[in-house]
């Protein structure tokens, strides 16, 4: 009896992590889980015909949400990963409770950073209009301290632009300094990259902040936070296998090659195969 119970659960620890996002920026919470847990299988999806998520409503974000955890479902994930600021501001709670197998998002781990990174109290977040309009940053920074400082700021062409792997052009440097700037004013010491794009421009971003804004990647901290809700669990790979990338999937619902084609630039493994699904028939 205790083997097959011993079984069961090594099947269930192998399970993959599911993680989406409204498009490329999840990736970066991708290359995290994949360099601090190594031995994880992952089902990334990216809804590339429906991005950017920042200017839709609240109940668009939970339908969507939703048809896309019902998707990963069927991949026998052990855990999700909402690897999308604004779907982790609208929708989380909401499929949270509709759950029966862990699920975090983006902006609490990053959120706890920066209350713990920042010297003069003052906190600038950066997103797409829905995640800076929903607050949910300032409210996670307010319950750790009270007395800081938040100042939210929308950078809705953020994301467009790196979806059309502009990372490193003079219009994305334009950009950024046009929206960065009211924040530099402020005195702000810390910026929280609240979307999973951002991490892609940071380089961008850290010119134009200066070497007095230090800045915080949640994709970083929130793979800290899967591992150790993994650990919690016992739902930790313990499955030690040579990592070639083929512990991976990666499924869009629009421009396969073109994702694939962003994707070999931001990960540590080159994906061979991209798969088209209809998202909407979840």
């Amino acid at each position: 009896m205790s083997s097959i119970i011993h079984k069961i659960e090594e099947e269930t620890n192998d399970a993959p992590i599911g993680v989406f996002d409204s498009g490329v920026g999840g990736l970066t919470v991708a290359k995290e889980i994949m360099r601090q847990m190594p031995n994880e299988r992952i089902v990334y999806f990216g809804d590339t015909a429906r991005v950017p998520y920042g200017s839709k409503s609240k109940d668009t974000i939970i339908r969507y949400s939703r048809q896309i955890i019902r998707f990963l479902k069927t991949k026998q994930v052990k855990a999700i990963v909402v690897a999308c600021n604004t779907a982790s501001a609208y929708a989380l709670d909401t499929v949270e409770a509709e759950l029966d197998i862990p699920i975090i998002g983006v902006i609490k781990a990053g959120a706890k950073v920066a209350v713990e990174t920042t010297n003069n109290g003052k906190i600038g977040v950066i997103g797409t209009e829905a995640t800076i309009n929903s607050g949910i940053y300032s409210t996670y920074i307010h319950k750790k301290n009270s007395e800081l400082t938040v100042i939210g700021k929308a950078c809705p062409l953020f994301v467009p632009l790196v979806e059309e792997n502009w990372i490193k052009d003079s219009v994305t440097d334009e950009v950024a300094r046009r929206y960065l700037g009211e924040l530099k004013e402020s005195g702000i010491d810390t910026l929280i990259l609240g979307c999973t794009h951002y991490p892609l421009l940071r380089s961008t971003v850290g010119k134009i902040a200066g070497d007095g804004i230090t800045l915080v990647n949640p994709a970083y901290e929130t793979a800290l936070e899967l591992k150790q809700l993994l650990e919690q669990k016992n739902l930790i790979c313990t499955n030690h296998k040579n990592n070639d990338g083929t512990r991976y999937e990666f499924y869009v619902s629009d421009g396969s090659d073109k994702f694939k084609q962003i994707a070999n630039s931001i990960l540590p493994y080159d994906i061979s195969t991209t798969k088209l699904i209809n998202i909407e028939e979840f």
